[in-house]
């Protein structure tokens, strides 16, 4: 069974940041699961073993701020 992170994406607003989110998580090894909730502006990252800094770094390079929840 995989961790999960939650990320607070405050910048999230359509489909293109979605995307782009999406696209750039998945590259981070250990990521088995990205879902982008554009109405509580959270992106939640399932998968075995995460890296949070790697993760908020693909978040930064999709061209958003990114912070841990919980």
């Amino acid at each position: 069974m995989g961790s999960t992170i939650i990320y607070s994406v405050p910048g999230v607003s359509c489909e293109h940041c979605r995307a782009a989110i999406t696209r750039e998580v998945s590259s981070v090894a250990g990521v088995e699961s990205v879902e982008v909730d554009l109405e509580t502006k959270t992106v939640v990252v399932g998968g075995e073993p995460l890296d949070a800094v790697a993760i908020v770094a693909a978040i930064d390079e999709a061209g958003y701020e990114a912070t841990a929840v919980g």
